[in-house]
Parts: C-alpha cells; structure tokens; sequence
C-alpha cells in the first residue's frame, strides 16, 4: 500500500495536533494550579493595590515636574510663580509709579496735578488693602496667596497622602483577607 501525500500529512500532524492540544491543557491546568482560589475580594483587592501603586508613582512623578517648572519659573520670574496677591502688590506699585512720573510732569496748580495727587492716593490705599488681604490669605491658608505653580504642588502632595492611605487600606484589606 503506497501512501499519498495527504495520507502522509496526516499520519504526521494527527499526532502532532493531539500533543499540541494536551501540552496547551497541561499547562492551562498548571497555571491555574499556580494561582490560588483565592476567592474574588481578595483578587481584587490585590488588583487594586497594584493600580493604587501605580497611581502613586505617577503622581510622585507629576510632583517632580511640577517642582520643576516652579522653581524655573521661580527663577526666571513669570508670573505663573506669583500668587495673585503677589500679581496684585506687583501692579499697584506700578501703578504708583506711574502716578508719581505723571505728577512729575504735571504744571504746578494745574487741574491735572490734582487730578493725579488724588489718582496717587487712590492708587496707595488699593496697595495697602491688597496688602492686607496678601497678609491675610497667607495667614488663613488661602490658596489666593499661592502661585499656580505652587498649588499644583500642593494638590500633587495632596494627590499623594491620598494615594499612600489608599495603599495602606489596601494592605489591610489583604491582611485581613490573609486571616480568614
């Protein structure tokens, strides 16, 4: 009897196909040896410590870059690194100064001079009362007397506490998972 190429293929991939498809099942069956019948909370909970892990690093990451840019732009003096108080001090001593050029240039008497010696006084009272409320959002905490810059890296810091408590639950839920 003479074997024909189909004969032949089969002969060769029949048993070939059935090691294939014991092999895949004994190592389906290993894998799922290997992993514990641990019941479904405690998987997830183990899935959920590793997200909230994940989650920490990048948001220490995010704190890196954040103080970063702060101290750049700290250094290089934007005013992404001033607080709006700060921004506010800023433009009332320029505009003091602005006063006092135009009452400089004013003729003595004239309505002019007046008008600039009362825009003078306006302008210094606004400085002190921006001044005020600086001295008063830095002492009550208000995030009026921080820079953009700086509350990122505060709501980064932030991010973070909340990031390592979760791990810490997470831990204790495992833990506790491990006694029953």
């Amino acid at each position: 009897m003479t074997m024909t190429k189909t004969d032949t293929l089969n002969f060769v991939l029949k048993p070939l196909a059935v090691a294939v498809l014991v092999a895949t099942t004994q190592l389906a069956g290993l894998a799922y040896a290997q992993a514990p019948n641990a019941p479904a909370a405690v998987r997830e909970d183990k899935a959920q410590m590793k997200a909230d892990e994940s989650a920490l690093a990048r948001e220490k990451a995010q704190l890196k870059a954040d103080q970063k840019t702060l101290k750049a732009d700290t250094k290089s003096g934007k005013m992404a690194a001033e607080s709006p108080d700060a921004e506010k001090d800023y433009k009332d001593h320029r505009n003091i100064r602005g006063e006092k050029k135009d009452l400089a240039s004013d003729k003595a008497g004239s309505s002019q001079k007046k008008a600039d010696k009362a825009a003078l006084a306006r302008e210094q009272a606004q400085l002190k009362a921006d001044q005020k409320a600086k001295k008063a959002d830095a002492k009550s905490g208000k995030m009026a007397a921080e820079s953009p810059d700086a509350e990122k890296v505060y709501k980064d810091q932030q991010a973070i506490k909340g990031q390592e408590k979760a791990i810490s639950s997470d831990k204790a839920k495992l833990k506790a998972d491990d006694k029953r």
